[in-house]
């Protein structure tokens, strides 16, 4: 009788994933979670923090400067190189932690559980990395010996922290934008969504345009007073219809109804955060009495 074949094991990959089942950590996770929104209450600094003014997340663009100091002065130190060249770097990327630490917890905060259980060890590694290079910083003046140890230790741990952010990068989608394949999925022929008095005046519904999820709003009985948006949010894919409308600034808005991103209807616009990247929109007109929509493409690329 043949063997079963079994799937190959995945190291460190399947290590790592056993970490986002860690329920151990939900207990530390929640009281740091309160803190860090306590701490965040500005909506003006989370936003900067999230980086909606980017675009796109400020941590791992804050987290280049200081991974790279740190790694590049351990291994400065690992061939023996100059110390004040090592010291400078290690400077570098202590004062550039502490934006890239702020950042993070800002994005952390705003993340579902089994990524938060991987954002706190990748913390406690960076953490630990951190406190290793002041030490270094410290002792080397003194001790050189002693300071390279503890900076070839620093990067080993900064290393492993990279390993983590890179698993809640791409492994996790942290910080990805989950509207971004809308409009190269989305249907490029218009699409009967249903006959337009099927649409109740000022409550958000979702129907299908093909096959990905809209977010339909009438105010009015022309296709000019309707909004049709893709139904997911950008940030972790939540169903925008079932969030609450609102006017920020003169403008209609949605938020979502899972972290609170604030979407212009006109454009879907970023107005907060936690998202950075618009909502994709959709084209849309009424012919005889039927609504109907269809995707905005991209200039040059084909929807479908």
């Amino acid at each position: 009788m043949p063997r079963r074949a079994y799937p190959a094991r995945m190291r460190p990959f399947d290590d790592i994933a056993r970490l986002e089942r860690a329920k151990a950590l939900d207990r530390p996770a929640a009281v740091i979670r309160g803190v860090v929104q306590r701490l965040l209450r500005n909506r003006t600094l989370k936003d900067a923090l999230h980086g909606v003014w980017l675009g796109h997340p400020l941590h791992p663009a804050l987290a280049q400067v200081a991974l790279g100091s740190l790694v590049s002065a351990s291994l400065i130190d690992a061939v023996g190189g100059g110390r004040r060249e090592s010291s400078g770097l290690i400077a570098v990327g202590l004062a550039s932690t502490v934006p890239t630490v702020a950042a993070g917890w800002a994005d952390w905060s705003d993340s579902h559980e089994d990524q938060q259980r991987v954002g706190l060890v990748h913390a406690a590694l960076n953490a630990t990395a951190v406190a290793c290079f002041a030490a270094s910083l410290v002792r080397r003046r003194g001790d050189r010996g002693t300071g390279r140890l503890l900076s070839l230790l620093g990067g080993t741990l900064s290393v492993a922290g990279a390993a983590l952010g890179g698993h809640l990068g791409y492994r996790q989608a942290t910080g990805a934008n989950h509207g971004e394949e809308v409009p190269h999925v989305g249907p490029g022929d218009w699409q009967v969504l249903g006959p337009l008095e099927e649409f109740p005046l000022g409550q958000p519904v979702r129907r299908l345009a093909g096959d990905v999820p809209v977010f339909v709003l009438r105010r009015g009985g022309i296709s000019s007073d309707v909004t049709v948006l893709s139904d997911r949010c950008p940030h972790l894919s939540a169903p925008l219809h079932e969030g609450e409308l609102s006017e920020v600034g003169g403008e209609v808005c949605i938020t979502c109804p899972w972290h609170a991103s604030v979407f212009r209807l006109r454009d879907g616009g970023v107005v907060h955060g936690p998202a950075t990247a618009p909502v994709p929109g959709f084209e849309s007109r009424v012919e005889g009495g039927v609504l109907q929509t269809r995707v905005r493409t991209l200039p040059g690329v084909p929807a479908s």
